[in-house]
């Protein structure tokens, strides 16, 4: 009967060397990667992170608000500006150039790629007024500091005898700034 305490003892004590065994400092308990990313640009402001490449939701938009050249509740979204030094700036403001696939010969609607057909993504500036692709929108006063450059989206359709046809979509639009 000792003997067999000894045995399970032995054993147990095996089990619980072994175990430690596995937590040793340096073992691998996971890793994994960390990139950092960026761009020096030779301008008066940095664009904030979350500005530069967004998402901007327009939901799940009902066929019966397109048709007959119908568009949906537009959406805001901002390009935000940080750290700016405008002292060099002889007017202190700045102009945003929106470009992409044009809708056809729509110069004011972008392009939608996916199932869905008959609609266009418009953009318009902080004034209401649609932007014209590859033209400078509206110019805006900056200060120095932190900025915010307001805009809204929505979708629309071609126009008035498009056929509307219900799917998924996305919409690419690249902005450019030019400070003066």
């Amino acid at each position: 009967m000792k003997i067999n305490k000894l045995v399970i003892a032995v054993g147990v004590g095996l089990v619980m060397a072994s175990g430690s065994a596995l937590a040793l400092p340096g073992a691998d308990s996971g890793h994994g990667t960390v990139t950092f990313t960026g761009t020096i640009i030779d301008a008066p402001c940095s664009i904030a992170p979350d500005s530069i490449d967004q998402t901007v939701s327009l939901g799940q938009i009902s066929n019966k608000v397109l048709e007959g050249g119908g568009k949906s509740t537009p959406v805001p979204f901002q390009i935000k500006l940080e750290d700016c030094n405008v002292e060099s700036l002889t007017d202190k403001t700045v102009t945003t150039t929106f470009d992409g696939t044009p809708a056809g010969s729509a110069t004011d609607l972008f392009a939608i790629a996916g199932t869905a057909s008959g609609a266009g993504v418009a953009v318009t500036a902080d004034d209401g007024v649609p932007v014209t692709l590859g033209e400078a929108a509206s110019t805006t006063g900056i200060m120095s500091g932190d900025n915010e450059l307001n805009f809204a989206a929505y979708l629309t359709a071609l126009d008035a005898s498009s056929a509307i046809v219900p799917g998924d979509f996305t919409s690419v639009a690249n902005f450019t700034l030019a400070y003066n």
